[in-house]
């Protein structure tokens, strides 16, 4: 079976990094590739930047873009991915989601889609990632008294949601194990007097910088020991991985709202 892929976000590095893994890819084809009217890569080969020619140019058509793709792989900006979310709603294009900063709102619509198309939406599309929250889940269960939990999550300079996804994701899946909701135990920001530390709190820092990709470690503190689960990503192409195993597994999917942990069997 060939998968026709759509990328989103075609110029940016995370969709040169998708587009680069679709074109290396046995089973999927390059058939669409998005952009921002704006982008100085409109009307321009979408594998330029390997040199190569793909024969599919970079596009601010959403529907054009789309017109021969089975599925539309998106990592750019909430208002963008809904943008392309509608299109693909209309004409039957599956969707996978590796955006971030989804109000719950936005969520709610992306829900509501899935009753039409097959979506797969993740804040991590590396499977590495995907296992971490496996474990965090069996540890949260068996560190559930006596331990602090806090997540550290570092990315580069230009990240523009804090926390991370990723890092909300493991804060999800940590409080879903002890039962607790994290809207009410999360702690976002410390400063001042703060008074002692809340037992059932989760707490999270953020650190901006430079070019890290992405480093997430959660830390269990008890007394008289530390566990911590750490994850780091040295390239995106974990991520873009990832993102063509999702593709695969909504090929021939006609509905329905799937995360990684559907893909890759974790459930």
């Amino acid at each position: 079976m060939t998968h026709r892929i759509a990328i989103a976000g075609a110029f940016g590095r995370m969709g040169q990094m998708l587009i680069e893994a679709v074109r290396a890819s046995a089973d999927c084809r390059l058939v669409g590739a998005l952009d921002l009217a704006g982008s100085p890569a409109i009307g321009t080969d979408a594998a330029a930047f390997l040199g190569q020619s793909s024969g599919v140019s970079i596009t601010a058509d959403v529907a054009q873009g789309l017109q021969n793709a089975d599925t539309l792989i998106d990592f750019t900006r909430p208002e963008g991915t809904l943008a392309h979310l509608r299109v693909c709603r209309e004409r039957g294009v599956n969707l996978v989601i590796g955006t971030t900063g989804f109000s719950a709102a936005q969520k709610a619509e992306i829900a509501a889609a899935a009753r039409d198309i097959a979506i797969m939406m993740a804040p991590n599309m590396s499977v590495g990632v995907n296992v971490t929250l496996k474990l965090l889940e069996l540890a949260a269960k068996s560190l559930s008294t006596g331990y602090d939990i806090e997540i550290i999550e570092a990315h580069h300079r230009h990240k523009v949601d804090a926390p991370s996804g990723t890092a909300l994701k493991m804060g999800e899946v940590i409080a879903d194990a002890l039962g607790r909701d994290l809207k009410d135990c999360a702690v976002y920001a410390r400063e001042g007097v703060t008074g002692e530390r809340d037992p059932s709190s989760i707490g999270f820092s953020s650190i901006r910088g430079g070019d890290i990709v992405g480093d997430h470690t959660v830390l269990f503190a008890g007394i008289g020991e530390r566990i911590e689960i750490s994850h780091k990503s040295s390239s995106r192409v974990s991520y873009a991985q990832g993102s063509l195993r999702a593709a695969r597994f909504l090929g021939g999917k006609k509905t329905g709202l799937f995360d990684m942990f559907d893909v890759l069997q974790l459930k």
